[in-house]
């Protein structure tokens, strides 16, 4: 057995990171997305019976996008000029639809790629650009970047292929989202789950007019 065909603890304390700390990124996040609420809930109970995942509920259902700093380490107003910067690029990314369709297991998750990836990925280079006129070098690799959503993450050893057989017995229909805005976010991982609280939300696309008569 390969080291692909086994799962590995997600929650190991990677560099910088410990319990108190938090962290300012950039997420998509799901919030009143019902149809994105349903997809994840059938394959949580799909996953539930199989030992070693911790299954993330709705609230915390997300993207990862795009990380600026730690919390303590980046001026909050250079966080907030990022912000800023990131309405006027994002003003520019129209909101799109994304669906999301079978499961697949990483070592560390289980994941749903996103369809298409191209918009996701506009946004994120959005984000960058902005990140990039307030800070003299913008952190995480520009090309290192598979959009995804974790429906649950490993919290142990052990074979992938229980998770497999799992996933192949569920019958769940594609999910699909309207991708309106990004997220600016104070996370932390203190609980064995991301959890975070928000600092910006930033529209995609022109600002809507009201016209009144």
């Amino acid at each position: 057995m390969t080291a692909a065909d086994r799962m590995r603890d997600h929650w190991y304390w990677r560099p910088g990171w410990n319990v108190g700390r938090r962290f300012y990124t950039w997420h998509l996040t799901f919030e009143e997305q019902h149809d994105v609420h349903r997809f994840a809930a059938a394959y949580r109970t799909a996953l539930a019976p199989v030992d070693g995942l911790d299954l993330i509920p709705d609230r915390w259902l997300h993207l990862t996008m795009q990380g600026i700093g730690f919390v303590g380490e980046i001026a909050s107003a250079d966080v907030r000029a990022i912000a800023d910067a990131a309405t006027q690029h994002l003003a520019q990314v129209p909101a799109f639809d994304a669906a999301f369709n079978t499961p697949v297991v990483d070592p560390e998750a289980i994941l749903v790629p996103i369809d298409p990836a191209a918009p996701v990925r506009a946004v994120r280079d959005a984000i960058r650009a902005a990140i990039g006129e307030i800070l003299p070098e913008v952190p995480e690799s520009a090309a290192d970047f598979t959009p995804h959503v974790s429906i649950g993450y490993s919290n142990a050893t052990g074979p992938t292929q229980p998770f497999a057989t799992a996933l192949s017995s569920a019958k769940v229909a594609p999910a699909h989202a309207r991708i309106t805005h990004a997220e600016l976010i104070v996370i932390h991982r203190d609980n064995r789950m991301y959890e975070w609280e928000s600092f910006a939300r930033v529209p995609l696309g022109p600002p809507t007019t009201t016209h009144r008569g």
